[in-house]
């Protein structure tokens, strides 16, 4: 039988490739669409990406500062997507590398407006995923 993490890196590697193959296809030109004013520009929703790598890692590593230290913003689409690329790799060799017993641990995450609550890390591991899907998703608007 499948482990939990196994299943997980399965997903997160399989959902990451399509994220990537939508953010590749995007054109260049247009990295500063937003499909109405209240919403986020293409940039900012692939940063959202970086940002999940990032602190899904760190999640996993041990305490999740909030937000995560992010790297520079690229100043290409190109650039974006390399990190984007980047971070998921990140967070997947973290994931890797962590034993399953450190993955039912739990970490302190944001749960309500100046609330932290503990969060199992494979539960914040699948949240970050179903995240990620969730805004690939709004590439489609």
């Amino acid at each position: 039988m499948m482990s939990e993490k196994q299943a997980f890196l399965d997903a997160w590697d399989r959902e990451g490739a399509t994220t990537l193959k939508v953010l590749r296809a995007f054109p260049e030109g247009k990295t500063d669409l937003k499909p109405h004013e209240t919403c986020r520009s293409a940039n900012e929703l692939a940063w959202t990406f970086v940002f999940e790598g990032i602190g899904g890692a760190q999640g996993v590593q041990g305490e999740l500062k909030w937000p995560p230290p992010l790297p520079p913003k690229p100043d290409t689409w190109s650039g974006m997507v390399t990190e984007v690329d980047r971070a998921f790799k990140t967070m997947a060799a973290e994931v890797r590398k962590t034993g399953e017993q450190q993955l039912n641990t739990t970490v302190k995450f944001p749960t309500g407006p100046g609330k932290m609550g503990d969060l199992r890390r494979l539960d914040f591991l699948w949240m970050m995923l179903n995240d990620m899907i969730h805004h690939r998703g709004q590439f489609s608007v």
